[in-house]
């Protein structure tokens, strides 16, 4: 296997609905070709009114734009990088984004937009890159994709910095004591059961964040959000079991931060900014959250990082395989 000259990058995400009229094929979608029911529906659409429309398209091709430039900047004797957006829920679909990047290519990474890995939740990703690759019938090209990034250190920089900007935002008299929640969004309590480690990267990111934007132990805690729409039971505590606990110690203002989350979209820009707030609110709580890492410098750099990491271990492994 030779030094690749040409690198597409597939930037992997869930997906939105572009229009509210799409949100019934969404779901589906989301669904293994279920159809939801009608207050599904209804209430995704409600959601999506609310917030305007999911940006996590737009943000996710501005997120490739800068990456692109971010790798090329970084390497200009070669390789040339041409990096893409592929959704699993959809459009732009994962085939269509490799259809774009694979005929200038001759190496192909895959980046999960998910720091902490779990092979359960990943596996869709994976198998549909790994299809569409496979149906190029074109030995050679290489095919990476990422695994666990969950403590990459420029993304932990990254999401610390946003904490402390988030602070610094504050009154100086309550960022010196405001309770700061490190949020990921919350999974079948069966996850837990079957992916341990998963659980695990989660609280391990929390903690690095927690340590370099400098929070004392007492000063913040992890919990979940955005529980599904299912009757089984799903991992706690969530945020809306906070605020009472908050209310009961006297707090008077909570500082949200997820760790998990890379760009704007529903879980923050509805079940955070709106439902949260509310739910402090309603507990005589002042609602603050951080801002999204999206396009921020440090951030990009984490991807681009992540890129580099993920090939050189690609190739590392066709070398050793093929004894070239």
């Amino acid at each position: 296997m030779t030094t690749p000259t040409r690198v597409g990058v597939i930037l992997l995400t869930y997906g939105s609905p572009a229009t509210l009229d799409d949100i019934p094929h969404y779901l589906r979608n989301v669904r293994g070709g279920r159809p939801a029911d009608d207050a599904l529906i209804a209430e995704f659409r409600r959601r999506y009114a609310l917030i305007g429309g999911s940006p996590l398209l737009r943000i996710t091709r501005e997120q490739a734009t800068a990456l692109q430039a971010t790798l090329n900047r970084r390497h200009p004797d070669g390789p040339a990088y041409h990096v893409t957006v592929g959704m699993r829920f959809a459009p732009p679909s994962i085939a269509e984004a490799l259809a774009e990047v694979a005929p200038t290519s001759d190496a192909i990474v895959g980046v999960i937009l998910s720091p902490q890995y779990s092979p359960i939740l990943m596996r869709g990703y994976i198998a549909a890159l790994t299809e569409a690759v496979n149906a190029l019938q074109r030995d050679d090209l290489l095919l990476a994709i990422t695994g666990d990034w969950h403590l990459q250190p420029l993304f932990l920089q990254a999401v610390a910095q946003r904490v402390r900007e988030g602070l610094e935002r504050l009154p100086a008299d309550v960022r010196e004591r405001v309770p700061v929640l490190l949020t990921a969004h919350s999974m079948p309590l069966r996850v837990v059961e079957s992916e341990p480690d998963y659980i695990a990267h989660l609280h391990e990111t929390a903690t690095e964040v927690a340590r370099l934007a400098g929070l004392p132990a007492d000063r913040w805690m992890f919990c979940y959000q955005s529980a599904g729409h299912t009757p089984e039971p799903w991992l706690k505590p969530d945020f809306a079991d906070i605020m009472p606990e908050l209310r009961a110690k006297r707090q008077t203002h909570v500082m949200i931060a997820p760790i998990q989350f890379l760009a704007d979209h529903l879980e923050i820009l509805y079940d955070i900014e709106i439902g949260a707030r509310e739910q402090a609110e309603e507990n005589g709580i002042q609602f603050a959250r951080t801002e999204s890492l999206n396009t921020a410098p440090l951030f990009i750099q984490a991807l681009a990082a992540v890129v580099e990491d993920t090939l050189e271990a690609a190739l590392a492994r066709a070398h050793a395989t093929t004894g070239a």
